[in-house]
């Protein structure tokens, strides 16, 4: 990829977190929503979103079947999020996945590289699939028969077009945050290279 952005910049989170006396009937109705299904009250992309309640809402549930039931197995949806994260610069997404990544296997090697916008040097057939198809879709907006063949053996059809939307999912989580300076829980996670 060799992309590497400042992301969305320093200086004070413009969307931060609100008190519920600040919710209006709209976002406090999606506030109870998501902490009913997720078991926890809103956090990171989601404050940035409950601006737009029903937004929040679609994007949550969205983000709920890629996250936790999609057809590609955990390690890779989560080295996705990962090369989304490298690519937009976005520090929050970095900090909730790369532990995530490591716990389902994600050599840390891999994890590295990523981070510093390079390619990984050794990875499974599947890892390389995910990577090749994240980094030629960005790249050329498309990708070649080739790779299409190679991923839909190693990952299925179903597997590809879930990498797709976990890759626009975490996107426009990553944009969202950008644009809101959107800031880091501050856990013990090494940051992104370069940011």
């Amino acid at each position: 990829m060799g992309i590497q952005r400042s992301g969305g910049g320093n200086g004070p989170d413009r969307l931060p977190s609100l008190t519920p006396e600040a919710l209006t009937p709209a976002q406090t109705a999606a506030a109870a929503s998501f902490a009913e299904v997720r078991g926890v009250p809103v956090f990171g992309p989601f404050w940035p979103l409950i601006r737009s309640p029903e937004l929040m809402l679609r994007a949550h549930e969205m983000g709920y079947y890629l996250r936790y039931h999609s057809s590609l197995p955990f390690v890779l949806s989560e080295m996705a999020i990962l090369l989304v994260s490298r690519l937009w610069s976005q520090p929050v997404e970095w900090e909730i996945h790369r532990p995530a990544a490591l716990k389902a296997g994600l050599p840390l090697a891999v994890v590295e590289a990523i981070s510093e916008g390079r390619r990984p040097v050794s990875m499974e057939p599947a890892q390389a699939a995910v990577y090749d198809v994240f980094d030629q879709l960005h790249r050329t907006r498309g990708i070649d028969d080739a790779l299409y063949a190679r991923a839909c053996e190693l990952l299925g059809e179903q597997g590809l077009i879930d990498l797709a939307a976990v890759a626009g999912y975490y996107t426009l989580l990553a944009m969202t945050m950008n644009i809101a300076r959107t800031k880091t829980a501050g856990d013990d996670v090494p940051p992104l290279s370069g940011t």
